[in-house]
């Protein structure tokens, strides 16, 4: 366990230093914008709407806005917690704390939700953090998302309520492995959509249809490459696909960004063709998470470092 810790430290120190070097040596958001780039007017002006005040939730890794409980965020921490959840509401305040039956954190990064047809509403959960490219298998826990009451606020670590069972779809990359944050889950097909971090380079983006082995490990689909305006152009951290399946939407440590599908598209992968415009995120530390709000007219997002919960509305 020591020395795990050690190999985390490590991981988190060099991590930090690819940051603060790009950071040095390439301009900011602010920058590119001055000259080159600007924020999309679809978008106002990021606020801060909240704060996480619940001390469980140390690194918030993912958000998702959920689409059976009214005015609630699911969240979790990065790696180094166990297989828990927590729900937020819009404020940040902590309305529950779930543990995840059947499910292991090795690296969670992302979390994502689905309402289906019968009305139920999923919750997908990625353990696809993959730093040192020693991970070959990689595993979205499929789980379905708890009711959440006023009954659930005295839950927590010590005393947490626990979900049903979940599925573990378990999956590969088809040429290489890769570290990846970002977990998209379209809300018609039940797609589900990777793309992978990088810091040099356009990122990738891969697909596994929603009628996956059950009992096997898939191998993703590669389907495209995407970048965005920034410098690395291809380091993202989290995002989702609008309730509407029409829009989605990216985030890096610095700004998220939204693609459009096409009004004549015949596919929703034609979404990754588009240009990104970018929208401003206001001062994150370490941002790594970007959902869309029920009726997607705004998106929520989160800074593990400094508990700023934050929503940008569409105009």
């Amino acid at each position: 366990m020591l020395m795990k810790n050690i190999a985390k430290f490590f991981a988190f120190v060099i991590s930090l230093s690819v940051i603060s070097a790009c950071s040095a040596v390439f301009p900011s958001h602010e920058q590119l914008k001055n000259q080159n780039e600007q924020f999309s007017e679809d978008w106002e002006k990021p606020k801060t709407v909240g704060k996480i005040s619940s001390s469980e939730i140390t690194e918030s890794s993912g958000i998702a806005v959920s689409r059976c409980n009214e005015n609630v965020l699911w969240t979790h921490n990065d790696s180094g917690d166990k297989a828990y959840i927590f729900a937020l509401n819009q404020k940040g305040e902590k309305l529950g704390t779930w543990k995840v039956s059947g499910a292991e954190n090795f690296d969670w990064e992302d979390i994502a939700t689905r309402k289906e047809k019968s009305g139920e509403c999923f919750l997908y959960i990625a353990d696809i953090g993959n730093n040192k490219r020693t991970r070959g298998e990689m595993t979205i826990y499929r789980v379905k998302e708890p009711k959440v009451s006023d009954e659930n606020k005295s839950s927590s670590k010590k005393n947490p309520l626990t979900t049903e069972t979940a599925e573990a779809i378990k999956f590969d990359y088809p040429e290489m492995r890769h570290d990846a944050e970002t977990l998209m889950i379209h809300p018609e097909t039940g797609d589900i959509y990777i793309i992978s971090k990088r810091l040099s380079g356009a990122a990738a983006v891969y697909k596994l249809k929603a009628n996956y082995e059950k009992e096997k490990t898939n191998t993703l689909e590669k389907i495209a490459d995407f970048e965005v305006p920034a410098i690395p152009n291809g380091l993202f951290t989290g995002g989702d696909i609008s309730p509407d399946g029409k829009h989605a939407v990216i985030c890096d440590y610095f700004a998220a960004y939204e693609i459009d599908l096409p009004a004549n598209a015949k596919s929703f992968d034609e979404i990754w063709k588009q240009k990104p415009k970018m929208i401003e995120l206001g001062k994150r530390d370490q941002g790594e998470t970007v959902g869309y709000s029920t009726d997607g007219k705004s998106i929520f997002a989160t800074s593990e470092k400094n508990d700023s919960l934050i929503q940008v509305k569409r105009k």
